[in-house]
């Protein structure tokens, strides 16, 4: 065994090495975070050069610096890329950042180092793409560098502990996937190791498509459960009861974020290489696409309910954000739903504590305070996000009729429609 190789892993398993991050975003800062917390120097790196100074300003200078110089990548003996993967008009990935990032870290890559993608992305991404851009200027991987992908697995919003949860890692090579393994373990609890990066690419498209699959299929089952008259929240509450062959999950007004909203198509796209065809998935994503449609017709029907049309009311829209108690819109619900309310001629404001201005289409909207007065001057309040700071009991007491996509008020009242 080279005794290169050993002494990297010696000064990774002793602290001894510089950490760039690549992307400090909603990836990259919390393991920023638990990295100088561990006592391990960190070179951040973000084309935002904003961002960077706002960094700068916050942090211990002494574990931390950011920079948007990307030469800052000689000092780094680790690597890790978490830079956005977002997808095209058409779902097709955009990987242009992975690969922009690979790039860059090829010029001024030192020898020795391990490289590990965090990025959410297809299977062979790794290989395929991150690898050959590292090894154009003459290097070989498993000799000059060593490469692994290791999933992120960040909830925003999710209280549970960073440290505690396993990180899997799956190496091109064994030890890349040793270094790889060492390397988190100087920060989190437990590692699990694959046999390779697809292997690691494949988990993390699993863990998402397993919630997007089985949320689609709740709104599904609202969707006929509502034509039936019954309600859906009191037949989750019921199969709650068995203690086993169950796991409850909601309807909601659609699916948000980046990995439930985004990450599922990454492997449906890359399926049709292989001449496949990942129906569940697509399927899923069309349930998922109806749900903001159908959150506008329940509002249509409610203020018809009342006698009123949609064209010149007033909808307060409470939460914008995809999930309770972030400031996170990304693919939220919110957007399709206030752009179609908005075409069909209403007079849409919001409220949330958490996004203090957004832009949806052509529209710069500002959350309103919340007050008594707003609360009773609008033709229907529409819950869309259920943000645990709000006085649902003051919005009900207000509100002269409510939309609730998200079953926050669990009472039957006259003025309280659920989804």
């Amino acid at each position: 065994m080279s005794s290169k190789y050993l002494m990297l892993k010696k000064a990774i398993k002793d602290k001894r090495v510089t950490v760039g991050v690549v992307g400090l975003g909603y990836v990259g800062m919390p393991t920023t975070l638990a990295l100088t917390q561990a006592g391990i120097r960190v070179i951040g790196i973000d084309i935002d050069k904003a961002r960077v100074r706002r960094l700068n300003g916050s942090h211990d200078s002494r574990r931390f610096t950011a920079t948007a110089n990307w030469t800052e990548i000689k000092k780094c003996k680790v690597i890790l890329i978490a830079v956005p993967t977002p997808l095209t008009k058409n779902k097709a990935p955009d990987v242009s950042a992975i690969e922009s990032a690979a790039k860059n870290i090829a010029k001024y890559l030192s020898k020795d180092s391990l490289v590990i993608l965090e990025s959410t992305t297809y299977p062979g991404t790794t290989e395929e793409l991150v690898k050959p851009i590292l090894e154009k200027p003459g290097r070989v991987s498993g000799k000059d560098f060593y490469l692994a992908y290791a999933p992120e697995r960040i909830d925003p919003g999710n209280k549970f502990p960073f440290n505690d949860i396993p990180k899997v890692v799956g190496g091109m090579d064994k030890k890349s996937t040793d270094l790889a393994a060492t390397f988190y373990l100087t920060f989190l609890k437990n590692v699990h190791k694959v046999s390779s990066p697809r292997a690691a690419e494949f988990t993390k498209l699993l863990e998402n498509i397993f919630r997007l699959v089985n949320v689609s299929a709740i709104n599904e089952l609202n969707l006929l459960a509502d034509k039936m008259g019954i309600d859906i929240w009191e037949a989750i509450e019921a199969a709650k009861t068995k203690p086993y062959g169950y796991m409850p999950f909601y309807p909601g007004p659609g699916i948000g974020g980046h990995c439930i909203g985004v990450d599922p198509f990454y492997l449906s796209w890359k399926a049709k290489e292989y001449g496949f065809f990942a129906r569940f998935i697509e399927l899923a994503g069309e349930i998922n696409e109806l749900m903001p449609h159908h959150v506008v017709t329940k509002v249509i029907w409610a203020l018809n309910c009342i006698k009123k049309s949609l064209r010149g009311s007033k909808i307060l829209v409470l939460g914008v954000a995809y999930k309770k108690d972030i400031d996170d819109a990304r693919e939220s619900p919110a957007i399709p739903i206030i752009k179609d309310l908005l075409r069909k001629g209403a007079d849409v404001s919001y409220h949330d504590p958490f996004v203090p201005q957004i832009k949806i289409g052509n529209h710069q909207f500002k959350s309103a305070p919340l007050s008594k007065p707003l609360l009773k001057n609008a033709d229907c309040i529409l819950i869309l996000t259920d943000h645990s700071t709000l006085d649902y009991s003051t919005v009900t007491k207000s509100a002269k009729l409510i939309v609730d996509t998200r079953h926050t008020i669990k009472e039957k009242m006259p003025n309280v429609i659920h989804l």
